[in-house]
């Protein structure tokens, strides 16, 4: 069964208190265009993640975000106790000196928050530790969030499939139509040119009758035009319900399926197959339109 482009799925989890997400958007493209989007400190983590993509989903203009929110569980741990007390020492002593006697002492009102900004308060944790810490969780969420996408793609594509055949089966009816209608063509034209012949030639031979005849039946003959046609539609229906992406191949089936029916069009001068055959290109380029978003 054929899947559509267009899709989404996301997932998250919570390790070391920072919550990780991942998300997956798609639409259409003739390729796989992958696009990681990362903050700025694991930005060395996005080749390794649009290769994990590309084992995962083969056709779509891919993006994925990435986002991890809150502190390391560990992070109350890391404030360099030595640092604090030397600052706190330090503001300690310039209290003393700012009274003249220890009656007139200054005590300063101290500020925590602006103690932890004060430069090596705060040991962060190493780059190389949050990154790998990052790649694993990411890794772990990307093919939960693909299976999303694709999920959604499959329901996508069942609608499309639906249609698809709809359209098909307009193209079927429309070629139906020309199909009776062929035979009749050459038998109206010798009609009329038998008609206007003893009308106006009263002596003419019928071999020159039966030679215009056959040489208009050979212009006009679409009988190779409606088999192919008819060829290609069953072509196309049977693609549709393959595995796995079909949808140059669709596409490609499609624009022979149009090469037919603007022939058809082009080489009979019946009102009748003119009308049918524009029924039947109309179908077919909705029909090359909705491929364009099968997988």
């Amino acid at each position: 069964m054929i899947r559509s482009m267009t899709g989404f799925g996301d997932a998250r989890l919570e390790r070391g208190g920072v919550t990780y997400s991942l998300e997956v958007r798609s639409v259409n493209h003739r390729y796989l265009k992958a696009t990681v989007r990362l903050p700025d400190e694991f930005a060395p983590l996005e080749g390794g993640l649009e290769e994990s993509l590309r084992g995962l989903l083969q056709r779509g203009s891919v993006t994925v975000r990435c986002s991890a929110e809150g502190a390391p569980s560990g992070q109350a741990s890391m404030i360099n106790q030595d640092a604090l007390e030397t600052y706190l020492r330090a503001i300690h002593v310039a209290s003393l000196k700012l009274g003249e006697h220890p009656s007139e002492l200054v005590r300063p009102t101290i500020d925590m928050a602006g103690l932890l900004s004060l430069p090596g308060v705060l040991r962060v944790e190493p780059l190389d530790a949050r990154l790998a810490a990052a790649r694993e969780a990411f890794h772990e969420l990307l093919p939960p969030a693909c299976e999303g996408l694709v999920a959604m793609r499959a329901r996508e594509g069942q609608a499309l499939h639906d249609e698809l055949v709809q359209l098909c089966g307009v193209v079927s009816r429309s070629l139906g139509l020309v199909r009776e209608r062929a035979p009749e063509v050459s038998r109206h034209y010798e009609a009329r040119l038998k008609a206007r012949i003893e009308q106006m030639l009263p002596d003419a031979q019928p071999v020159d009758i039966v030679r215009e005849v056959a040489s208009y039946a050979e212009r006009c003959d679409v009988n190779e035009e409606i088999s192919r046609l008819g060829g290609h539609v069953e072509q196309f229906v049977l693609a549709l319900e393959e595995d796995g992406p079909v949808g140059r191949k669709l596409d490609f089936i499609a624009q022979e399926m149009l090469r037919e029916a603007n022939t058809i069009a082009s080489k009979s001068p019946d009102a009748d197959i003119s009308r049918a055959a524009i029924e039947a290109k109309a179908a077919i380029d909705r029909i090359k339109e909705q491929v364009q978003n099968v997988e």
